[in-house]
């Protein structure tokens, strides 16, 4: 890591969260610093109680570049405060991209699951809606209860996969989309139990 370009720091107060780290190279530096940086973030946003600081958090991925989040926190335990942050994230930068079909996809798999899977969503959600959704669940870490933000993560997944699972049954695609989608609605399941377990963590006070 020590090789590669530093990122622009975020235009916030110390400590600065994204600096590269000199020795970033060794595992044990990279796992300290993702640590680190990840706690110092959470506090820092929720001391400030300033919805624009919240605003500027969430957005964080659009100021600094999914790949940057990927590096600092992507390599952490899933059952970790960074490894949580970084999946979350990701959620919202997936929704981002796609939010016409994540909106499908949500759509699909909220008319089968139960009423109350995600509070405070659109019924049926439009794109805008959706992107909406993402950055309030993401909020909560900054403005809310963590693990209920944790909760909610995990429950986004778990609509999304099944949406995503019934589209390939029930949708005149191929073999290769049904197959892709079917290994994404997977991937999001396991997701969804990681935040779930960090849920339970936090609550227990036991999230590294």
């Amino acid at each position: 890591m020590s090789n590669t370009p530093r990122y622009r720091r975020p235009a916030y107060s110390d400590p600065f969260v994204f600096d590269q780290r000199e020795g970033g190279a060794d595992p044990a530096l990279i796992s300290q610093a993702a640590h680190d940086s990840a706690h110092a973030l959470i506090s820092q946003g929720r001391d400030a109680a300033d919805p624009e600081i919240t605003e500027r958090f969430v957005k964080l991925a659009e100021t600094e570049g999914i790949e940057a989040i990927a590096e600092l926190w992507g390599h952490s335990p899933a059952r970790s405060l960074a490894g949580a942050l970084w999946r979350i994230y990701a959620l919202r930068a997936a929704v981002q991209k796609s939010p016409e079909r994540m909106s499908e996809y949500y759509r699909l798999g909220r008319s089968h699951s139960a009423p109350s899977a995600i509070a405070g969503a659109a019924e049926p959600p439009t794109a805008d809606e959706m992107s909406r959704l993402a950055d309030q669940i993401l909020a909560g870490m900054y403005a809310g209860d963590i693990d209920v933000a944790f909760d909610r993560a995990g429950a986004f997944c778990r609509v999304i996969a099944r949406g995503q699972a019934l589209w390939a049954d029930s949708r005149h695609v191929d073999h290769q989309e049904a197959k892709t989608l079917t290994e994404k609605a997977n991937q999001l399941v396991r997701t969804a139990e990681e935040l779930e377990s960090s849920a339970r963590a936090q609550r227990a006070g036991t999230l590294d």
